[in-house]
């Protein structure tokens, strides 16, 4: 007769699913020491490997992590929840707020900016703005708590940039959009596509994912009043760290 270990292919997911429910439900506290693997066996009259399949389970949810000298954790760090819509609002950037203030409140945060202008923009760029006009380019990584969670490249026509603070590491109060307004080019429509992808070789080093976890990428695209569109900005975002929420009325 086959031992409990040897049930089938679930028996990872009944050690994960338990696990899980004592995540959730607060019974272990984020940063409280999940037990060890020797106990899990013993507890659960499972093989090693089928306890390391449901611990790499959890850790591709993002509810666990390994840490040097302290074994495996419950995550202490909180997903990031993105507003889509409230975030975008010109309510945000013409009080002088920048966007990513609506995402984060208070949490600790930095942002690394590099600008370039009179770049070439990718094909995929100059298909959707309709121009092969020169662009400034505004790449970033987004830290939050020393983790970083996000990178996004804009591209901004140089028609547009030029002779603003768009083409500084920092814009300002409001930032980007608040320059656009400045100048007459507000940004009036959004148009976002997201997409979740498994991450490059280089993506999952730089955001330290565990295997098996996701990215998401935003395209998001903004036109003024009269439908000129003023920014490309392309997104990749940590999958485990990120809840996106869409609020609009029906």
């Amino acid at each position: 007769m086959p031992s409990k270990s040897e049930r089938g292919p679930r028996r990872h997911q009944e050690i994960a699913d338990e696990l899980r429910a004592k995540i959730l439900s607060g019974e272990l506290a984020p940063g409280s020491k999940i037990e060890g693997e020797n106990g899990l066996m013993e507890r659960h009259a499972a093989a090693r490997s089928t306890v390391r399949q449901a611990l790499d389970a959890l850790r591709a949810e993002g509810l666990i992590e390994s840490r040097q000298g302290v074994g495996v954790t419950v995550r202490a760090f909180r997903p990031i929840r993105r507003p889509a819509v409230q975030r975008l609002s010109s309510e945000v950037w013409h009080a002088g707020r920048s966007i990513w203030d609506v995402d984060l409140e208070d949490r600790p945060r930095r942002v690394e900016v590099d600008v370039n202008e009179d770049v070439d923009a990718p094909d995929y760029v100059v298909q959707l703005l309709g121009s092969d006009e020169s662009m400034c380019c505004r790449s970033r990584r987004f830290y939050v708590e020393e983790r970083l969670i996000q990178t996004a490249v804009s591209y901004v026509p140089m028609s547009l940039a030029a002779g603003t603070a768009i083409t500084q590491a920092d814009t300002g109060p409001g930032g980007m959009y608040a320059r656009l307004a400045e100048i007459g080019h507000a940004p009036a429509r959004f148009k976002e596509e997201v997409r979740a992808r498994m991450p490059t070789p280089q993506e999952a080093a730089e955001f330290g994912l565990s295997p098996g976890t996701p990215v998401f990428q935003i395209m998001r695209i903004a036109a003024d009043q009269n439908d000129r569109l003023v920014e490309v900005n392309e997104m990749t975002l940590d999958g485990s760290n990120y809840i996106l929420e869409y609020v609009f009325s029906s």
